[in-house]
């Protein structure tokens, strides 16, 4: 049984079984983690408002038979807006840590063009993947800029809005 412990950011909860939780959370040791917080959405919960989206807490985790979060202590709330979090946790690789994007989501200079940059997107040379023009907006799922006439036919779940540089 292996025992892991870092500062993290919860990216995501979902509901998992009766009163069990998923939750999504990216760590400044290793990277983005998916683990299961046991009894999380009950009333009695000592994890459970540790473990809320946007939250910057320390975790300690236990991988057995998967990952098992087994203790949260939050630190503080991040002002990251939740469709920001939302895209952040379908777009990181799991177990890639990234130092530069941790600083980046801990102090106040979060933005698109800089994450994509980091992750390997670089929006200021990209064009829009169907017409060539300038893009404004990333396609999470097809992976890929698009300008404003083209993701207009796409649903909105799917794309983030850049912002000028």
């Amino acid at each position: 049984m292996e025992e892991y412990a870092s500062e993290a950011v919860v990216l995501r909860r979902e509901p998992q079984g009766e009163a069990d939780s998923r939750i999504s959370f990216f760590t400044k040791k290793y990277g983005k983690l998916v683990a299961k917080a046991r009894s999380a959405r009950k009333i009695t919960s000592k994890l459970s408002a540790h473990l809320e989206p946007g939250m910057v807490s320390e975790i300690r985790l236990v991988e057995k038979n998967g990952m098992l979060i087994v203790d949260a202590l939050k630190r503080k709330k991040l002002s990251l807006a939740p469709a920001t979090l939302y895209f952040l946790d379908r777009i990181l690789a799991e177990a890639d840590p990234d130092m530069d994007l941790w600083q980046m989501l801990q102090s106040d200079s979060f933005s698109w063009h800089s994450v994509l940059g980091l992750l390997g997107w670089d929006p200021k040379s990209a064009v829009c993947g169907s017409c060539a023009a300038l893009p404004s907006s990333f396609h999470i799922g097809r992976q890929d800029f698009l300008c404003v006439s083209c993701s207009r036919y796409e649903p909105q779940k799917n794309l983030i809005v850049l912002n000028k540089v």
